[in-house]
């Protein structure tokens, strides 16, 4: 059975619902988050629309929780949880500027929790997975053999070597053309950008239409955003590499990919990169039929700002961006 929470979107893409939900909240629990009290990511400004929107986030994690609670009370009362092997995941990180959509902590950083027959009780393991394991778990746990050719493993089995590596992927996202891609170690993270003349914020409608996004490009308009931001967020340049010590580095604010110091690990990781991409017959970029293809049900929909997005893909295109 699969349980589909909404999660980080009950807080909804704009200040008024953000706010509803921290209404919402303080009914639920007594209380909400305070958005004067939250700790943003160094690169966000704090603005009240931003605060607002992180506090909502966070009240959604409340509330989410508060639903698992029912559907465990619910098992439990039918007399199935003893019984039930339980996972609880999310499909990526916080829906902000560098969060979902983006291969950094904030974007790839999920839960992972695991409930049932043979797991330790109240145990946290710090070892690398990925998404696809969540495959190999539960065949292992139906009892069914798990197929060679799957790179899922499961991460509870006896025999169990921990990765050494994870990988992350992202292309294209609605009509907006992106192609990133992503090694991490237990110290090091590296993303290669496919498109390193695109600016890291392409337009997007999905996104554009956020409060948080809208907020966040009236004040770069109006200069009032610091030069990290700025440098992050809004440089009309992505650097081809960038390099990470994540666990020291916890917003990946310091790229190392010109470092001399960290040239071999840099070397290391774009080679083990590479590999994956040829073990998993990666297709590479999309092509422009391919593209105009499945633009087809985006066009004649009335939505100019999506057909504005679409002409500005083609012409950078084009321009070989």
């Amino acid at each position: 059975m699969q349980v589909q929470l909404a999660g980080g979107k009950l807080r909804g893409g704009n200040d008024a619902s953000a706010i509803k939900l921290l209404e919402t909240a303080a009914k639920e629990f007594g209380s909400s988050t305070d958005p004067e009290k939250v700790t943003l990511p160094p690169y966000y400004p704090r603005d009240p629309v931003m605060l607002r929107d992180w506090a909502a986030f966070l009240d959604s994690v409340r509330l989410t929780d508060a639903h698992v609670g029912k559907v465990i009370a619910r098992l439990e009362k039918e007399g199935l949880l003893e019984n039930t092997f339980i996972i609880f995941m999310t499909d990526h990180g916080i829906s902000h500027a560098r969060g979902k959509q983006f291969l950094y902590n904030e974007g790839t950083h999920i839960p992972f929790v695991v409930r049932g027959p043979g797991i330790e009780k109240a145990k946290v393991r710090t070892d690398l997975i990925e998404h696809i394991d969540m495959a190999a778990i539960s065949l292992a746990a139906a009892g069914i053999e798990i197929p060679k050719a799957m790179q899922a493993k499961n991460v509870f089995a006896a025999d169990y070597q921990p990765r050494t590596h994870i990988f992350a992927a992202r292309d294209r996202c609605d009509e907006t053309v992106e192609r990133l891609r992503s090694v991490r170690t237990e110290q090091f993270l590296y993303i290669r950008n496919f498109y390193p003349q695109r600016p890291h914020l392409q337009p997007n409608a999905y996104k554009d239409g956020k409060s948080i996004v809208q907020t966040l490009r009236s004040l770069h308009a109006e200069g009032k955003l610091d030069a990290v931001t700025e440098k992050l967020l809004f440089s009309p340049t992505r650097p081809p590499e960038e390099l990470y010590e994540w666990t020291t580095d916890q917003w990946q604010l310091t790229n190392l990919a010109a470092d001399p110091a960290h040239k071999a690990t840099l070397e290391s990781l774009r080679s083990r990169l590479d590999q994956w991409m040829i073990d998993t017959k990666d297709h590479g970029p999309e092509s422009d039929s391919r593209y105009d293809s499945d633009m087809k049900s985006y066009l004649g929909k009335g939505d100019p700002e999506v057909e504005k997005n679409i002409a500005l893909m083609k012409q950078w295109a084009k321009e070989g961006k």
